[in-house]
């Protein structure tokens, strides 16, 4: 009988590349592309409907997402009411969310219930009201919920943040305030629906046991429909803000303050994102990291604290976000601009790396259990152009990567002259 020994780890086996789902491309009988993964155990369906119809389509702000939650508050045949009602009858869910590059509306179902839900989808996607009733009571609520939003200097740091790394014209930034929710006018939004929610600009993914007869029913309640083959177009300037800045926002009796940090990234399609992420993580992605041990564990002023990579279709953005006591304001941002500077002045060590790589690599592999994880990641990377490949040359990179060219990526991206700093609350 072989006895445990609790003082050794066990031995770890690293990843060399994902087995994905089959993607399999086919389009209904108007053009419509729809790629479908059939996998798992349980009758059950998951159909994105993406629209090229996020900020960067809208001419003024709040446009995009507000039409997005409107479709699904009454149509020309159902009310509000009825939608909800005869979605979750069946046992179904349907969802709506606004990005900053697409809209997507998503449904959850059995499979054996397609037919029943399909129909109230349907008049989501083709037919929405935007009753003057409905519109009034959103805009009603959505005014109230930004005037307690603004109370909070977490939303004030995260929203100024935006408009500085970018800028006020620019689609991704532009700073919303409350006479933005006063001038948005019900017209605009069934402008902005009718120019960016024809089905011609549309994609569908579908997950999950998906058959033909599936396939069939979109086809039959999508496929007869007439497209148009315009595209969306984007707005506003497109130029990137490259200066650095920093703004403070004072907010009286602020028990914390809340501070951002960053600067336009590389996105998806750039050779150095690969790099760009193991450095993120060891710098403030993941709970082990650097800021974490320091910010937290060691000194104590927050929570929480960590950093990101938000690849966008025109580019991308890397940020440090952390809300901390408002007396150690001016602490942090010195042990926080520390930390930054070690990852351009020192290599990291193996034993530092390796465990990075393997949490890395074993994040990769839960993001894939399931047909449902393994779509939104095709999701992710289908609309730059790419494929599953994708993800198998991010495990080489990630394994092969040396301290060595960590370092260079750190000096390279990360001097702290070129960062944005927001900082609201006390100074």
């Amino acid at each position: 009988m072989t006895t445990l020994d609790r003082k050794k780890a066990p031995s770890f086996q690293q990843v060399n590349n994902i087995k994905f789902l089959d993607v399999t491309k086919t389009h209904l009988d108007n053009g419509i592309e729809v790629n479908y993964i059939d996998g798992g155990s349980q009758e059950i369906l998951k159909i994105d409907f993406i629209f090229n119809a996020g900020n960067l389509f809208q001419s003024k702000p709040l446009t995009a997402s507000s039409t997005n939650q409107l479709m699904k508050e009454g149509t020309k045949k159902y009310s509000s009411f009825e939608i909800s009602e005869g979605i979750d009858k069946y046992g179904s869910f349907f969802e709506v969310e606004n990005s900053y590059d697409t809209a997507t509306l998503t449904l959850y179902t059995l499979t054996k219930h397609l037919s029943n839900v399909l129909p109230y989808v349907k008049e989501v996607l083709l037919q929405p009201e935007f009753s003057k009733k409905e519109f009034e009571i959103f805009k009603e609520n959505a005014i109230e919920r930004f005037k307690i939003n603004l109370e909070k200097v977490s939303f004030l740091a995260r929203k100024e943040f935006m408009n500085a790394i970018f800028s006020e014209k620019h689609p991704y930034g532009g700073t919303v305030n409350i006479n933005d929710y006063s001038k948005l006018c019900l017209d605009d939004l069934k402008e902005f629906y009718h120019n960016n929610y024809n089905l011609g600009n549309c994609n569908i993914i579908v997950s999950g046991k998906v058959d033909k007869t599936s396939i069939n029913l979109l086809n039959t309640f999508f496929g007869k429909e007439i497209t148009s083959q315009s595209t969306a177009k984007t707005q506003g300037d497109l130029n990137l803000n490259i200066d650095s800045k920093k703004v403070y926002i004072e907010k009286e009796n602020a028990l914390q303050s809340a501070i951002r940090i960053g600067r336009i990234f590389p996105n998806k399609l750039h050779k150095d994102y690969f790099g760009l992420q193991v450095l993120n993580t060891v710098l403030g992605g993941y709970f082990g990291s650097r800021l974490m041990n320091n910010i937290r564990e060691d000194k104590g002023y927050t929570y929480g604290i960590g950093s990101g990579i938000l690849s966008l279709k025109n580019t991308g953005y890397f940020f440090i976000s952390t809300e901390v006591g408002s007396d150690v304001t001016k602490d942090a941002l010195i042990e926080i601009y520390k930390e930054i500077e070690t990852i351009r002045t020192q290599e990291i060590s193996k034993e530092e790396l390796d465990l990075v790589k393997n949490y890395m690599l074993g994040q990769l592999l839960t993001s894939c259990d399931g047909p449902f994880n393994m779509a939104s990641l095709f999701e992710s990377v289908n609309e730059y152009g790419l494929d599953y490949e994708f993800y198998n040359n991010y495990i080489k990179s990630i394994k092969e990567i040396t301290p060595k060219t960590l370092l260079e990526l750190g000096i390279k991206y990360f001097d702290k002259s070129e960062l944005t700093e927001i900082v609201v609350g006390k100074l």
